[in-house]
């Protein structure tokens, strides 16, 4: 069942295959936001890219809910970085064409 842009977690976790404990301890590590609307689960629309890898993670790479949240803390961190990389770079260049 979809209501406005939410799907249930029962209904997901059916079509997927997957156990909705699995959803729940997403949920308590704050991996991913439930949400109750008409007295039913639901999930975000928008979560469901992020909840596909956790999936994939989980069920296929046999990663645990605590390796999962250690691993999405590193590829933040990382893209952090690779932020702070690029806009280092933007103003050495600047740097570089003002002395010229």
């Amino acid at each position: 069942m979809q209501i406005a842009n939410h799907i249930a977690i029962d209904e997901f976790c059916s079509s997927w295959n997957i156990e909705v404990s699995f959803i729940n301890s997403l949920q308590e590590t704050g991996l991913i936001e439930i949400e109750i609307v008409n007295e039913t689960a639901c999930i975000d629309v928008d979560q469901l890219q992020q909840l596909e890898k956790y999936i994939r993670l989980y069920y296929e790479l046999d990663i645990n809910i605590e390796g999962i949240e250690t691993i999405m803390h590193l590829l933040k961190r990382l893209n952090e970085m690779q932020d702070e990389m690029n806009n280092l770079r933007n103003k050495l260049r600047l740097f570089e064409r003002s002395e010229t």
